[in-house]
């Protein structure tokens, strides 16, 4: 299963040939690389479903071998924001013709500044889902005809992104229309199994429900 040269991106396939019906992919945060979320695939373990793990675009400033989706470091004056908008929108875009998997059968998430980018590309196409995991909006959202639902994962003591932000991102979604779930957990900045459980469950609530 190929991807669009746009991204580098880690590609996990199912094992013995399985037929690839769904694809999930997942965003890494800021200061991070597409390998940070990769072992996920196997703990999710789910059935009929290809991962892709896109490398964000971006050199990070101060951490090598890391990379950032914009430049975080700069708000609110970020001058990398929309070229990578549109990079990421191009690569979803081009997916169903290199994966076969229609965007109605994707799944994306993103954690931390994956899950703000995960919000901000994501509302605007006809994807299956959307997670944000300790993520957060850094755009006003506006009314669309049309969104994906969304899961909202965060961290009671995250000492990164403000558990304030991911309540906002909730409200502000909904208040626009989107189907938005919410849940915070006792952890910091990070995914603990409980969060993971919720993210596998619903995946497969939007599986059973398609």
């Amino acid at each position: 299963m190929a991807s669009d040269k746009t991204l580098d991106t880690i590609s996990l396939i199912p094992k013995d040939g399985e037929k690839v019906e769904y694809l999930l992919l997942m965003l890494h945060g800021w200061g991070a690389n597409y390998q940070d979320l990769a072992g996920l695939a196997q703990m999710l373990d789910l059935p009929g479903f290809g991962y892709l793990f896109p490398n964000a675009p971006y050199e990070h400033y101060e951490v090598p071998g890391a990379r950032a989706w914009y430049d975080l470091e700069n708000l609110p004056n970020c001058q990398l924001l929309p070229q990578s908008q549109k990079l990421l929108l191009d690569w979803l875009t081009s997916l169903p013709s290199h994966t076969g998997v229609p965007l109605e059968r994707t799944i994306m998430a993103g954690f931390s500044q994956g899950g703000a980018m995960t919000l901000d590309v994501g509302l605007g196409l006809p994807l299956a889902g959307l997670c944000s995991l300790s993520g957060y909006l850094h755009y006003e959202p506006q009314p669309q005809e049309k969104t994906p639902p969304v899961l909202i994962i965060h961290g009671r003591q995250d000492p990164v992104v403000p558990l304030q932000s991911a309540q906002q991102a909730q409200e502000k979604l909904s208040a626009i229309g989107v189907s938005v779930e919410y849940q915070d957990f006792d952890m910091g900045h990070e995914i603990q199994l409980p969060a993971l459980e919720l993210f596998q469950d619903y995946i497969k609530r939007i599986i059973q429900n398609s």
